[in-house]
């Protein structure tokens, strides 16, 4: 794996490569009635880029949301290993803020960015999780907050740079492309220096040349940051090209979870998204 020559590790995870990093097992969350995951299971590695797929309410951004926080389940374990022995921490009772500070960053479907701030501040915001004082002071430059955020103006800097946002630094947001407002988004989950990166369909309303661009990005942010990601993502081009590991959802329940080309040859898999030929 190529590592970056820049002055700030954008990885906080000191893990060894091929030790597990996240380990999910027998999740199961209901909302009343309705199951949307039942008994999943599967292991992601340190360093690889394991993606997530299946039919739409399949329960693949709701998995996600158990890994971060959001949704807690009612049975089963998420365990984040950090640390170059690899503590572990059960994920599944702590709130958003605390898993975010174990290292554990995402993106949304929908854009949630600031329209009216520009790249450079929103991507500071990324780095609040690290700050001791508010971000409005840091934006601001206000007393003793003043050092704070040049000390972590740089590590944003490299973001920026290893992403190519240089020519919209000082832009609002809202002004910009929606595939150029995508890379801000995965830039300030960056910025957190996370360990696990979550990665939620991060290429959804792109064309197919915006989509080319996120790809290569997402592979910048695993092979020169290092970075572990999660992906889920729609388009099976990108999936099969990119993936280290894949693991399929259908109705909540996994089907499969494998290398690409062993997802690619199982049936059930073929039946449940792919599609057959025949049918």
């Amino acid at each position: 794996m190529r590592t970056r020559a820049y002055e700030h590790s954008l990885n906080s995870s000191t893990l060894p490569a091929g030790s597990p990093a996240l380990e999910i097992r027998d999740i199961e969350l209901r909302f009343g009635g309705v199951v949307a995951l039942q008994d999943v299971s599967f292991t992601v590695t340190q360093g690889h880029i394991h993606s997530v797929i299946g039919p739409n309410g399949a329960g693949k951004s709701s998995l996600l949301n158990c890994v971060s926080g959001l949704y807690h389940p009612q049975r089963g374990s998420v365990t984040l290993h950090t640390g170059a022995q690899g503590v572990a921490h059960e994920l599944t009772s702590l709130p958003p803020h605390k898993i975010a500070r174990l290292g554990v960053a995402r993106s949304f479907q929908n854009i949630e960015l600031f329209s009216g701030l520009t790249v450079l501040e929103n991507l500071m915001l990324g780095r609040h999780t690290h700050m001791r004082h508010s971000i409005a002071a840091s934006l601001l430059w206000f007393g003793p907050a003043r050092a704070q955020e040049i000390a972590h103006r740089g590590l944003v800097e490299e973001v920026i740079d290893l992403l190519s946002l240089q020519a919209f630094r000082h832009k609002p947001v809202g002004s910009l492309a929606y595939g150029i407002q995508k890379r801000v988004e995965l830039g300030r989950a960056l910025a957190v220096q996370p360990s696990l990166l979550l990665l939620d369909e991060p290429m959804a309303g792109m064309n197919s040349e915006e989509k080319e661009d996120m790809a290569r990005y997402v592979l910048d942010v695993h092979e020169l940051a290092g970075v572990t990601v999660i992906l889920i993502e729609h388009d099976m081009a990108v999936v099969m090209d990119i993936s280290d590991r894949v693991s399929v959802l259908d109705f909540g329940r996994l089907i499969a979870d494998g290398t690409p080309d062993e997802v690619k040859a199982n049936p059930a898999v073929v039946e449940a998204y792919l599609g057959a030929e025949d049918h």
